[in-house]
């Protein structure tokens, strides 16, 4: 078994080790959903997941969310689940602190390629599928 199975993550400490923006990590799984994080900052790109809900919780800073017909803005603490299937893309001025709960079969921008897309073994990394 996995010796993380067994100890605690910081998710804000394990974001604040991230070097690139945009460059999801995955830091741990439960059942079939990765727990992710994130440092965010300027604009993302527009996408959508077409199968799965969307997790944002803001551990540090504050992060927009936007919709097609809305904004959602958040600040530390705060939790914003985009459903499936609806097009939003976050921006966030100064950079943020963020953990994602998204199910493991979740593409990084959805259907859209772009040079900000990061494969679900990228985000993996070295240490691989923390459940295993």
């Amino acid at each position: 078994m996995s010796k993380s199975r067994y100890t605690a993550i910081n998710l804000e400490r394990e974001a604040h080790k991230l070097d690139a923006h945009w460059s999801p990590k995955v830091v741990g799984r439960v059942n079939d959903q990765y727990v992710k994080v994130a440092k965010l900052k300027g604009d993302f790109v527009w996408h959508k997941h077409d199968a799965e809900d969307e997790m944002f919780l803001v551990l540090s800073g504050s992060l927009k969310i936007e919709h097609e017909d809305h904004v959602v803005e958040l600040q530390q603490g705060d939790v914003h689940i985009v459903p499936r299937g609806v097009l939003h893309k976050p921006v966030c001025k100064s950079e943020c602190l963020v953990a994602l709960i998204e199910p493991m079969t979740t593409e990084h921008t959805g259907g859209v390629v772009t040079p900000k897309t990061k494969s679900i073994s990228d985000q993996l990394g070295e240490a691989g599928d923390p459940a295993e």
